[in-house]
């Protein structure tokens, strides 16, 4: 089908593909008219038939030669049934897709698979992020790990002073005439049994960290777990459906450790209160640690090279972790 446009509008739009642009296709049953008014054309057509596809062309002009627009809308979804009962063949591909590397640090959602001890399929899980994908700071960490072992010191070293040292009060010698240093007490720091001076005495090696800063660290220590099965081929951060193990039997945490691919130590992370069960079956286990999801922490994360969390535990970290901090 022809389109009637004057040539002398083509020609004050200049050549479209210099511009970039492809050419209209051919809509059937539709003629396109132009209206030249200030050299802005208005044109829209429509395909006749299924009603499939509509499309629309528009131009502007703003203080300069004017820009040509297209856009297409897909009014109808393809099945099976809509092309005689089998898909296009130029719209399936024998290849291989590939994934293009994800970059870290975007606050883009993850979609991770959800299993269970039996390596059982749950379906799948959406990662908050803004919690799971941060940029890393290695300074954060350091500030909040040093914040943790400083708060979790206990401070209990004492020394004795001369007033709490066991000793006699009495001056050793007389103050001149012997050609002895002056003393007035045995129980200063220069005598065997003394006192220490400007020893430590108990107290907290405390310091404040800005809650801001402690929640953004474990957001990193999460987000560096995740993105970790990128670069390690391996599954850092694994989303179980619960953590009920069926027996108290340690051999069966063995086994499904034993089935995780370069795994040494292992952190789990329930949402509630932890089952008995599973507390009898890792005591016995330096390896593999267990955790609630009010106690996570940044230095446990990085001591374990695994981190299994269950899906009551991903929401109760995301809801905390959306919930504004009180000033």
């Amino acid at each position: 089908m022809a389109l009637s446009i004057s040539r002398r509008i083509v020609r004050s739009f200049g050549s479209l593909s210099a511009l970039g642009f492809r050419k209209f296709p051919t809509v059937a049953g539709r003629s396109f008219q132009a209206s030249g008014q200030n050299n802005i054309l208005n044109l829209s057509g429509r395909i006749v038939g299924d009603n499939l596809l509509h499309a629309e062309c528009f131009s502007f002009s703003k203080g300069g030669p004017s820009f040509l627009g297209f856009r297409r809308f897909s009014t109808t979804i393809l099945t099976p049934d809509s092309n005689g009962g089998a898909f296009p063949s130029d719209l399936l591909s024998s290849k291989t897709v590939l994934t293009p590397e994800r970059t870290i640090g975007l606050y883009e959602d993850l979609v991770v698979p959800v299993t269970n001890f039996h390596n059982e399929d749950h379906g799948l899980m959406v990662l908050a992020g803004d919690v799971f994908d941060v940029p890393i700071r290695k300074d954060i960490i350091h500030r909040v790990v040093l914040w943790q072992l400083a708060k979790r010191q206990q401070g209990t070293h004492s020394t004795k002073t001369i007033s709490e040292v066991s000793g006699t009060g009495r001056k050793p010698w007389q103050q001149k005439g012997l050609g002895r240093a002056r003393h007035g007490s045995l129980r200063g720091p220069q005598f065997r049994g003394g006192a220490t001076m400007h020893g430590p005495k108990p107290r907290s090696h405390a310091f404040k960290l800005n809650k801001k800063v402690r929640r953004l660290g474990l957001k990193i220590a999460l987000s560096a777990r995740a993105a970790e099965g990128k670069y390690y081929l391996t599954e850092q951060l694994l989303v179980f459906e619960d953590l009920e193990v069926p027996t108290h039997k340690t051999k069966n945490i063995v086994n499904y450790v034993n089935q995780m691919e370069n795994t040494k130590k292992l952190l789990l992370v329930d949402g509630g209160p932890i089952n008995e069960k599973l507390k009898l079956a890792i005591q016995n286990l330096h390896y593999v640690n267990v955790l609630p999801s009010i106690g996570l922490n940044v230095y446990s994360i990085l001591q374990h090279d695994t981190l299994v969390m269950s899906r009551d535990a991903v929401n109760r970290i995301v809801e905390r972790m959306h919930t504004p901090i009180n000033r």
